[in-house]
């Protein structure tokens, strides 16, 4: 009886931690479980996007992000949630607006209270721009549309 209470725990604990990793590949913005295009996060914080190699990656959560060098590889693993885009990795200013996912420009960014902010910038659209002029609300009107898109997933 214990061995089977004891597989019953295992296997539940198991599909708990799987679900929310389930939920991460459906709301972030990846192409084949890749972040960022390929670009470093750490290099965001640095004040530079930049491309990040296939043979420095790592794994978080299910996530893949690449790193232009082995020390942003380890500053990000010592504290990865610190270095994950905001909203998934979608357009910050349509999450605010229209609580939609819309693709990035991964070179088109805003690191805002420590965090990473992305944004569209094609077709002479440049939402960072407009992003700016109402930063405060449109983060606030954000981070509500991500919640919500959360507990739909």
């Amino acid at each position: 009886m214990r061995k089977i209470v004891f597989l019953l725990a295992v296997f539940t604990s198991l599909l708990c931690e799987a679900q929310p990793q389930i939920n991460r590949l459906a709301q972030f913005n990846l192409t084949e479980k890749l972040a960022l295009q390929g670009y470093d996060p750490v290099a965001y914080f640095k004040g530079k996007a930049k491309m990040g190699k296939e043979t420095l990656a790592v794994s978080y959560m299910g996530v893949t992000y690449y790193f232009s060098s082995a020390a942003n590889k380890a500053t990000f693993s010592q504290n990865a949630t610190a270095y994950e885009p905001q909203y998934g990795g979608w357009c910050a200013y349509a999450m605010g607006t229209k609580g939609e996912k819309v693709p990035v420009d991964p070179e088109t960014f805003k690191i805002v209270n420590g965090k990473l902010y992305l944004f569209y910038n094609a077709l002479f659209n440049n939402t960072l721009k407009a992003w700016n002029k109402d930063e405060v609300g449109l983060k606030q009107a954000a981070d509500q549309n991500w919640s919500k898109i959360q507990k739909l997933n």
